[in-house]
């Protein structure tokens, strides 16, 4: 009798909250982890100032982070999975 490995689910990136403190966007997600990016990966973000960096909300049931002032809006698997603007 053989058995066949069990397919791996994965669950789509959720986040609960996001702040952005000393040039770092940082992501709480539903299991637990957090994750840093800076923000120069983030044309938008880069040279914004801490006080709209601050006004980041978590939208899309914890999908997207929004910057309203700054017309930023990310989504939190790319995010998660390491993948940028590529720009220079």
């Amino acid at each position: 009798m053989s058995t066949s490995p069990s397919p791996v689910v994965s669950t789509p990136a959720r986040a609960t909250r996001a702040w952005c403190e000393r040039g770092m966007v940082w992501i709480e997600l539903a299991d637990g982890r957090q994750i840093g990016v800076p923000t120069c990966k983030f044309p938008r973000l880069q040279n914004a100032s801490e006080q709209d960096l601050a006004k980041v909300r978590v939208e899309a049931r914890g999908k997207a982070l929004r910057w309203e002032e700054l017309d930023e809006d990310l989504l939190v698997e790319g995010v998660v999975a390491g993948r940028f603007p590529d720009y220079q």
